[in-house]
């Protein structure tokens, strides 16, 4: 396509040569574009003159986009001087080293002395070809030539050198960039990067010479740089990276430090890449030294309000542990954090006793107090839609107030808390007018905010699962929450709107308002016929307002009106009553969802005191939360309970990246008056009470656990007359009851995988549920097995009257009960065998699971895996040993 632009770059000579006469053309004649070879630029010369001959004039020849009076300010000949070889050859040089030029002469003529120029061509468009993992809007940033500026051969060197540079980063040591140039007409050019990637350059094996106390698997586990090998498609960190090398070999001096090894040291650490450029290999060359333990441990305190032996007493470094420099650092952050909590700016500083006798570390801590320093004033850069007071008002600390380094760390960790700026985020501190005086700074780098999500899934609870949701949260740059979000799935569908203010009024008080539509069916989830027992409709918006009590607890209450609508479908579960009339019938629906059926009204007001230190709300790994919330129902509307309920979690770092984590949560629900209906029915109504199952405990089915009544069909009479029963859980028909109280636990551990697992968000976890629910009035079961009649309606209007049969089935007929219908009795053939009605599992028995998890937070969506096996169930309990989950996001 092109020639290559390097190729044949010739020096310049200072010798003189002969040249021809007469004068250079000025401009060539326009040429259409060529992709011709481009022709060595001729060696600079200068013409021999008689010494002594004085210059009286200098002429410029061959300028096109030049002045001139430009090119002469480049050199240093002027007219009145003598002209000599040395002077004529430092005006090549001058010329040359401006780059402007690609041609250059300088002839004399008694005293008239001509420059003759060819201009260096102007760059009409940069192109890159080959790039395949590099993007241009990657490479483009570091290219220094661009379009319009002149052509020189140094800057094309200069960018092929920074194109392999960054292939090198990406691993791929094997790149290869040929620049090319295409002349256009006009003296113009296109520049051409035609690059090579090459494979990345993987590292082949990492050899560690030196090491006694630690295995070589256990040192490569410590390493971000992992061996290359042909099943480890999940693991990162494989391509060679100098950077990383330099990171490693901190990695491997924390890890001897932590372990006692005060006198570890890395000799060398070389990375060879093999002859086809395709891998490395590293070796680290260490001596590891004597493993210490913690000699004498002090705090030397000067603050007026700290013992330094009760400190002492206090720090984990205990004589006769084994040495532990991270533990050491800890313990000055801790020494530091607890001077602040007390309003003082301490200074700690460990003093190391080595004794290579008895191979000790004792260590003191000199506590001294630096003077106090004021925050003068505190700076918000770099937000363009952010209002400043967004994050001024999640400072802890004033202007005018004592600096304090525990709340500069809270202010940090709020101001990431919001989700509006890039995570790499600190408070810098500057110094202000006088030596007591400090400039907060938060410079902040905004984010995108808004989302818009359209996700799809399958839940192994209701198949297909569409939502789509639209969110701003940061609306207008004032800190709320706005946002509209809906779902449906084969059996529910939910539309919500939300607002939320976090300062109301600017004041420390939060607002939230939902409005919603929740439509949900309850199917038979443990019949193969999955048939739907009733449908509920909620309507309804609930108000929030909440204040902080302290930093780390808040108060929130909350006032929620509803609407419910609970049926059932007529053409399966009504019939005509004694009455005449067309109604539910607890022979075919049950009496349970008989009474749920109807339409109610709740009003509802409540209130929770929460406590919450996590260190990270979406994945914590260290902290603590807790709840307690009360909810009256009866303000107004047709439903009256209390309802208490509370929850805690905490989470630990058990080290090496293991996240232990203990739940529970627990709850009441009482009926205001009797706890019983005329009819002896529980109070409390279906769609009020707890349930428990999958999600929340797992090796149970969805509703799984607790009171339910199970409806066995009959099969037969045993030999003693009593009926028999059908053992397939697939032709019971069965009523989750739920309960008036619940209890859940749960303990995780979750397990790293390593940094390239840790990337891909793949988290999979070890756990142990417990939990049960209970405590409903009993309900009168029904035993159907003499004859009987029941009527119902087809979808002609007409009666189905159904007779048991002396054989225990059961035939449905139908006679016409409008005057427009007189037709005779018809069979249908539809026949329905007796059954009775169990009570079962309403114990506060805990049913215990175990089982191991595994999350993908993946490309296609989060991926949520449980299998889980039952230890512990009540009779009627429904067990389930795998689910899953998996969801997409676009």
């Amino acid at each position: 396509m092109g020639s290559s632009i390097l190729a044949g770059v010739p020096q310049i000579a200072l010798a003189a040569a002969p040249a021809p006469k007469g004068k250079a053309a000025v401009a060539p004649a326009p040429q259409p574009a060529t992709a011709s070879a481009v022709p060595a630029p001729a060696v600079p010369a200068a013409v021999p003159a008689p010494a002594g001959q004085v210059i009286t004039s200098i002429t410029v020849d061959g300028v096109q986009r030049l002045e001139p009076d430009t090119v002469l300010s480049y050199v240093k000949m002027r007219v009145g001087q003598t002209y000599t070889q040395v002077a004529a050859d430092q005006v090549l040089k001058d010329l040359n080293a401006t780059e402007l030029f690609s041609d250059l002469q300088v002839r004399n003529d008694n005293g008239h002395v001509t420059i003759t120029v060819k201009e260096n061509p102007v760059i009409n468009r940069i192109v890159l070809e080959g790039n395949k993992h590099l993007k241009e809007d990657k490479i483009n940033p570091e290219i220094k030539l661009a379009p319009r500026q002149i052509f020189t051969r140094s800057k094309v060197r200069a960018d092929v050198a920074r194109i392999i540079e960054l292939y090198k980063r990406q691993g791929r040591f094997g790149a290869s960039v040929e620049p090319k140039m295409v002349k256009l007409d006009q003296n113009r050019v296109d520049i051409i990067f035609e690059i090579t990637e090459g494979p990345k350059s993987k590292v082949r094996q990492i050899n560690v010479i030196g090491n006694e106390a630690f295995t070589d698997k256990e040192i490569a586990a410590v390493m971000m740089t992992k061996e290359s090998r042909p099943l480890h498609i999940f693991r990162s960190g494989t391509s060679y990276d100098p950077d990383k090398l330099a990171y490693d070999q901190q990695k491997l001096r924390q890890f001897y430090l932590t372990n006692g090894y005060a006198d570890f040291r890395v000799v060398s650490a070389v990375a060879e890449l093999t002859p086809n450029k395709r891998d490395f290999i590293i070796t680290y060359v260490i001596e590891e030294g004597k493993r210490y333990k913690f000699g004498d441990v002090k705090v030397d305190s000067q603050l007026r309000d700290f013992d330094g032996s009760v400190l002492a007493k206090a720090l984990p470094e205990k004589k006769g542990n084994w040495y532990n420099a991270k533990q050491v650092e800890d313990t000055i952050d801790q020494l530091n954090d607890t001077a602040g909590a007390f309003g003082y700016i301490a200074d700690v500083r460990p003093e190391y006793k080595r004794d290579p006798k008895t191979l000790t570390m004792g260590i003191t801590f000199d506590m001294t107090e630096v003077p106090r320093v004021y925050v003068e004033r505190i700076d918000v850069n770099g937000n363009t839609l952010t209002q400043d007071k967004v994050v001024r008002r999640e400072f802890r600390l004033a202007e005018g107030d004592a600096f304090n380094t525990l709340q500069i760390k809270r202010s940090t960790n709020r101001i990431k808390s919001l989700g509006y700026f890039q995570d790499k985020f600190e408070v810098k501190q500057v110094n202000g007018s006088a030596p007591d005086r400090v400039v907060l700074e938060a410079n902040v780098e905004e984010k995108p905010t808004g989302e818009l999500q359209l996700s799809a899934g399958y839940s192994s609870l209701e198949s297909f699962i569409f939502s789509a949701a639209i969110k701003q949260n940061n609306f207008r740059g004032r800190g709320q929450t706005v946002g509209l979000s809906g779902s449906i799935s084969r059996f529910s569908k939910s539309i919500v709107l939300s607002f939320a203010e976090p300062y109301l009024l600017d004041k420390s008080i939060s607002l939230g308002l939902d409005v919603y539509r929740r439509d949900y069916n309850n199917y038979n989830y443990y019949s193969s016929n999955s048939n739907t027992l009733y449908s509920n409709s909620t309507t309804g918006f609930q108000a929030r307002l909440g204040f902080p009590l302290t930093e780390y607890s808040s108060l929130v209450t909350r006032y929620t009106l509803n609407y419910d609508s609970v049926s059932l479908d007529p053409a399966t579960y009504y019939s005509i009553n004694s009455a005449g009339k067309f109604a539910c019938n607890p022979l075919l629906a049950g009496r349970y969802l008989c009474e749920a059926e109807g339409k109610r009204t709740s009003s509802i007001i409540g209130a929770s005191l929460i406590y919450e230190n996590l260190d990270n709300r979406v994945h914590p790994s260290k902290g603590r939360t807790a709840s307690i919330g009360v909810d009256l129902s009866g303000l107004g509307g047709s439903v009256r309970y209390a309802r208490l309920r509370a929850n805690a979690a905490r989470y630990w770092p058990a080290g090496k990246g293991f996240i232990f984590s203990v739940k529970g949560e627990g709850g009441v629900i009482r009926a205001l008056g009797s706890s019983t209906t005329s009819s002896g029915a529980d109070a409390i109504q279906l769609t009020d009470r707890f349930y428990l199952g999958e999600p929340q405990i797992s090796g149970f089915d969805i509703r799984g656990v607790g009171p339910r009544i199970v409806r066995k069909t009959q099969t037969g009479t045993n030999a003693d007359g009593t009926p028999s029963y059908s053992f397939d859980r697939n032709d019971w028909t069965e009523d989750a009851l739920g309960g008036r109280y619940y209890y859940l636990a749960r303990a995780e551990l979750e397990i790293p995988l390593g940094a390239g697992a840790k990337e891909m968000g793949i988290r999979p976890s070890i756990f142990m549920t417990a939990g049960a629910v209970w405590g409903i009035t009993h309900p009168a079961t029904q035993f159907f097995t003499s004859n009987q009649f029941i009527a119902t309606r087809n979808s002609s209007g007409q009666a189905l009257y159904s007779q048991t049969n002396l054989d225990g089935s059961v035939t449905t007929t139908t006679n016409a009960i409008n005057s427009q219908t007189n037709a005779a009795n018809t069979a249908l053939g539809n026949t329905v065998a007796p059954f009775q009605e169990f009570f079962y599992g309403d114990t506060p028995l805990p049913r215990i699971s175990i089982g191991v998890g595994f999350n993908w937070n993946s490309p296609f969506g989060p991926f949520r895996i449980d299998i889980a096996k039952s230890l512990l169930h009540a009779v009627g309990d429904d067990t389930k040993i795998f689910t899953f989950n998996v969801g997409t996001q676009f």
